[in-house]
């Protein structure tokens, strides 16, 4: 009645003990972009779908970029996980994850190149994959290149398809083809021997290639032997002995030559003819007759040298052995 008062105070501390709610999407399962070896998000389309809590203010950050959205985000090929994490201004938190699953199934690019190689001696030849590949490559880099063939011979000179495979890091494998033309540029080898030539009783001979041959040889076999000269006459005696070129021809046209010595030879007796003469003895009892005077044409493909008579004087005695036999040699 009198209007005395009297006051008191107390303090009323509300806190916030609740946890934000937060939701992820699901695990992703992305291809590489192309050419390249990982994946870029597109827009916000791996950003939380929902988070919520009871008080307003919450903040909210990705363990991949620790920021609050994905967007543009680039992820590498394999599995990454993210885990996003809400946090309320009491600071209390709340979390989920997901994975985003990146595959490589871009096959490589294959680029070859044609070759051309020669065989060597051995009529062999080879090649390699870095003499085929023209620079192939693959967004994810490539593990291993191989060669449907490397290794040639003499059968296979000409143009042969090859492929090259090639296989990226992931697997994943691409092949092209190529043309390796072989060539034999080796030329044989050519060995000759010398030879003897016997002229026949026409006073012609011959030889072969195949005689004057001592085992040439090449990688590749051999197509053709020929011979410089192989008919002879008696006038090739004079010049012994008679220089020939063999010539030896491979299987892929390349020639070589090597020479030999024949040498002309003529042991067929001439023919000997004979006729029988009178020789009428002088005043003085002596009487001679000459080789020319006994032959009878004798001949020889190669010729006559000389005629000879085993005798040719004739005495008074040589009546008493009528007919005196006489020997007509003919050289």
């Amino acid at each position: 009645v009198s209007s005395n008062t009297a006051s008191c105070s107390f303090d009323v501390v509300v806190t916030d003990n609740e946890d934000p709610t937060i939701a992820c999407v699901s695990s992703q399962s992305k291809n590489t972009d192309a050419g390249v070896c990982n994946y870029t998000t597109i827009g916000t389309e791996f950003d939380p779908a929902t988070y919520a809590d009871n008080c307003p203010g919450s903040t909210i950050v990705n363990s991949y970029n620790n920021s609050a959205t994905l967007a543009n985000a680039v992820f590498p090929k394999g599995t990454t996980t993210v885990i996003w994490t809400v946090t309320d201004v009491s600071s209390n938190t709340a979390s989920c994850s997901f994975d985003v699953v990146v595959t490589d199934n871009e096959v490589p690019t294959v680029l070859a190149q044609n070759q051309t190689i020669n065989l060597d001696a051995n009529g062999q030849g080879r090649i390699t994959v870095a003499m085929i590949n023209n620079s192939s490559y693959d967004n994810c880099g490539i593990a291993t290149l191989a060669l449907s063939q490397t290794d040639f011979v003499c059968s296979e000179v000409g143009t042969n398809t090859v492929t090259l495979t090639v296989t990226d890091n992931n697997g994943n494998v691409s092949t092209a083809s190529a043309n390796v033309t072989v060539e034999d540029n080796v030329v044989p080898v050519a060995i000759a021997q010398n030879v003897v030539v016997q002229l026949d009783n026409t006073g012609n001979g011959s030889t072969t290639a195949a005689l004057v041959d001592n085992g040439s040889n090449d990688a590749c076999g051999i197509a053709t032997l020929a011979l410089s000269k192989t008919a002879f006459t008696c006038s090739d005696i004079l010049t012994n002995p008679n220089q020939v070129t063999l010539t030896v021809t491979d299987n892929n046209g390349n020639v070589s030559t090597a020479t030999a010595d024949v040498t002309v030879v003529d042991n067929t007796a001439p023919v000997a003819i004979a006729q029988n003469v009178t020789v009428t003895l002088d005043a003085t009892g002596n009487g001679s007759t000459t080789a020319a005077a006994v032959d009878n044409v004798s001949t020889d493909a190669c010729g006559i040298a000389t005629l000879a008579l085993s005798k040719t004087a004739f005495t008074c005695s040589d009546i008493l052995t009528n007919p005196n036999q006489v020997t007509l040699t003919v050289t």
